[in-house]
């Protein structure tokens, strides 16, 4: 029954139409997501770091999913892409003096700005409160907005003064295009990263393996046969065959060096012999000369 006592029912409570979607509160939307990890959806607190993807994690959260990655966790799929801790940057965030943290707000007899945030750009001084687009830099690690770098347009950091390049820059929280984008750019870096790792690798094994080939061939030598004929004799066989030295003649294996010694010794033992040689035949006919002269004095005669 019912329907009845004077009460006048409405269109929507008879007919049943179709469900309206529930739309999401973006002040909310940009809570969660600037002021609560995006693993433990904890709140923020330092130290906060960032992945290549511009997400924010506390990041003792975020060690402790990598010390256990089997761990049942609501947002597990969120840090699928970290591998270990290289992939994240510890930001270097500058503090809002407007926040009164908090326990600002207890009783709750005090108006709560949802849109006031813990962190400014150190530049402009926008709050980070996800109504302004805002960047960090992978070099350090500081974190500044859009409009600070396309006002102030420079290649230091404003902050820390450490030189960067515009591909070091990461967008924070950036639409799902953006975060397309830096996915691309994340395997590519990752993909260079891996063919240097590579590339090394096989320099290494190069210069390794290239002693060991020098220890199996040894240097090759020198054979001087006495006729000064000269043949190199390596670990190997040789193209070109090497004349067999005669049987009177014997083969001994020099130096360049020594062949040489021993062809300026020959020379100077031939000069002291014909020395010797002058020097004899002088003394030998001197005294032939005086037997002579004595031998003529007593065989003649004397003629008075």
């Amino acid at each position: 029954m019912g329907c009845d006592g004077g009460t006048i029912p409405k269109r929507h409570e008879l007919v049943k139409g179709p469900k309206k979607v529930e739309k999401v509160d973006k002040n909310a939307e940009l809570a969660a997501r600037w002021k609560y990890c995006a693993l433990s959806t904890e709140k923020l607190r330092r130290p906060i770091v960032a992945c290549d993807l511009g997400r924010l994690y506390n990041k003792d959260a975020v060690i402790e999913y990598l010390l256990d990655k089997s761990a049942d966790r609501p947002n597990s799929e969120v840090v699928s892409h970290l591998r270990g801790i290289k992939d994240i940057k510890e930001l270097n965030l500058t503090d809002n003096p407007a926040w009164e943290g908090e326990r600002r707000n207890i009783k709750g007899d005090r108006y709560e700005d949802m849109h006031c945030a813990m962190f400014i750009c150190p530049v402009v001084g926008l709050e980070m409160n996800g109504k302004h687009r805002f960047c960090f830099l992978q070099t350090c690690g500081c974190v500044f907005s859009d409009r600070a770098l396309k006002e102030v347009k420079t290649e230091i950091c404003h902050k820390c003064g450490d030189p960067f390049k515009d591909e070091s820059l990461v967008v924070l929280n950036g639409t799902k295009e953006e975060v397309d984008k830096l996915r691309e750019k994340m395997e590519e870096k990752r993909a260079k990263a891996k063919a240097t790792k590579k590339s090394k690798k096989n320099k290494v094994a190069e210069t390794v393996a290239k002693p060991s080939d020098s220890k199996e061939n040894p240097e090759s030598t020198e054979t001087v046969s006495s006729e000064g004929q000269t043949s190199t004799q390596n670990g190997g066989d040789n193209s070109q065959p090497v004349p067999e030295p005669p049987a009177s003649s014997s083969t001994k294996v020099v130096t360049p060096s020594a062949a040489t010694g021993s062809k300026r010794s020959i020379q100077t033992m031939e000069e002291k012999s014909e020395t010797y040689k002058s020097l004899f035949t002088s003394h030998s006919s001197a005294k032939r000369t005086k037997d002579q002269t004595s031998n003529w004095v007593t065989h003649t005669p004397y003629h008075f």
